[in-house]
């Protein structure tokens, strides 16, 4: 279903809305339209002329007044200020790209350094093998990088070989409907050469979130219609076949990159249909916090899909890539948890959050033959990573004292951090134990994002080995 290469670390993330976030009118289908101020087109301006493999000139968050992004964007601990639209699908930092055939993320590209749209002396002399912000010389492995190390980052919400010079063919537009979000709209584009017997139609959507951190913002992927994938010059033929589109980002860096299923492949065509992240298909979402997404942190952690029959049920889904590496996921809470995997590797540690009581855990282990489960009579501390003696699919832990009254419809509660004994993809659920108590009075949230779960389909940022 995905395709990793040397990938050592995965960071999961989830589908998630800013809360504060000001409403916008959606149609029928997906797309953000009408607003005031949006013109004819409905999506704003034109963004660029029709041009095949073109690029807009620099744009600055600033050029538009009325728009927040005072701190600009925070790309993987990468600032950006301003950026370009390209026509071929994608927006980039640090310069334009006409490349029309996708290449296979990640990619260190370098960009413009003195203002000409082109890489000069101070950018093309530095080596382009990347790894972890350093760079590598045959005499000096990983040199700390220049902090004016140009490389190119993008976020692509279809990178191909769009065409926007045919007749009948669409244009790209940027809009803002309001102080916090920026909308660059691919409205009926063709592809290449000048072909509009198909047509596609999405939207790339960046919504500041300063309220939760300077350079902190929410990316949408939204996906109208998308009926062709590959262009002429990308040995396409109709539309189709060749090298398809490649949908996802790129921090530009070596080591961050994310591709949507599908990705360089036919199935790319369905992204308008097929499920995502979020509970409408043909709309992703995602939260980039402090420059990384969730899933790092207990501050930032993932966030689960809710069972609106079973409201204390949480189930989460993400990808593993480093089983040593944990992952921290959140569920409601109310005096203890099962936690089951219902497929994929099994579970080799946890660290269990602390602030509730005396942060004293009672394990609970799963009897095969009895079909039910047994105190281990040990005792897991919060905040202390414990080890299984053996890899299990399930535990179960008790002891969250009732007299914190943790809200059981919180879903960032009680963070928990994971380890799992192999890599691949992971189903599992994390079940609230509850017990009813009169007069409840639910404790404050610990600190938290500001966001509420929609749902949860979870991918990857991925590091490559340095070569």
């Amino acid at each position: 279903m995905y395709e990793f290469k040397k990938l050592v670390k995965a960071v999961a993330f989830g589908g998630v809305l800013a809360a504060s976030m000001a409403p916008i009118a959606a149609n029928a289908s997906v797309l953000l339209e009408g607003w005031s101020g949006s013109g004819d087109s409905g999506f704003g301006t034109i963004a660029l002329e029709k041009n095949d493999d073109g690029s807009s000139q620099e744009i600055f968050f600033s050029d538009y007044a009325d728009l927040s992004f005072d701190s600009g964007v925070n790309f993987f601990g990468r600032s950006h200020d301003s950026f370009y639209v390209n026509n071929n699908g994608n927006i980039s930092f640090n310069g334009s790209v006409g490349s029309f055939t996708p290449e296979e993320f990640p990619i260190t590209r370098f960009g413009d350094d003195n203002g000409d749209g082109e890489c000069e002396v101070d950018c093309s002399d530095i080596p382009q093998a990347q790894t972890n912000s350093a760079f590598s010389t045959p005499e000096n492995d990983d040199i700390q990088s220049p902090a004016e190390l140009n490389t190119i980052a993008m976020i692509a919400p279809f990178w191909a070989d769009v065409d926007t010079g045919c007749d009948d063919c669409g244009d790209v537009f940027i809009g803002s409907p309001n102080a916090e979000t920026l909308v660059i709209t691919w409205d009926r584009v063709g592809f290449y050469p000048s072909d509009s017997s198909l047509t596609n139609t999405f939207q790339l959507v960046l919504i500041d979130r300063a309220d939760t951190g300077a350079g902190n913002f929410d990316v949408e992927f939204r996906y109208e219609d998308i009926n062709w994938t590959t262009g002429d010059a990308s040995d396409g033929e109709n539309g189709l076949g060749g090298v398809p589109a490649q949908a996802g980002y790129d921090a530009g860096d070596g080591v961050n990159f994310f591709t949507l299923p599908g990705s360089r492949t036919d199935e790319v065509v369905n992204l308008d249909t097929a499920a995502s992240n979020t509970d409408t298909a043909g709309i992703w979402k995602f939260a980039i916090r402090d420059g990384e997404l969730p899933g790092d942190t207990a501050e930032n952690p993932i966030l689960p899909v809710i069972d609106p029959e079973n409201p204390t049920d949480y189930n989460f889904e993400f990808v593993i890539i480093e089983p040593e590496t944990p992952i921290f996921i959140d569920p409601d809470v109310a005096v203890g948890y099962d936690y089951i995997v219902n497929s994929g590797p099994n579970i080799t540690s946890v660290m269990l959050p602390t602030g509730f009581g005396d942060d004293v855990y009672d394990l609970w282990l799963w009897d095969a033959a009895l079909m039910d489960w047994f105190d281990t009579g040990e005792d897991l501390l919060g905040g202390v990573t414990y080890d299984f003696d053996t890899a299990v699919d399930r535990f179960r832990i008790l002891g969250i004292e009732a007299s914190e009254m943790v809200d059981p419809t919180d879903p960032q509660a009680f963070v928990t951090a994971l380890t799992f004994d192999a890599a691949g993809v992971i189903n599992i659920n994390q079940n609230a134990i509850t017990e009813f108590v009169d007069d409840a009075q639910a404790v404050s949230a610990p600190a938290g994002l500001g966001i509420f779960a929609l749902s949860l389909l979870v991918f990857l940022r991925a590091r490559k080995h340095r070569a």
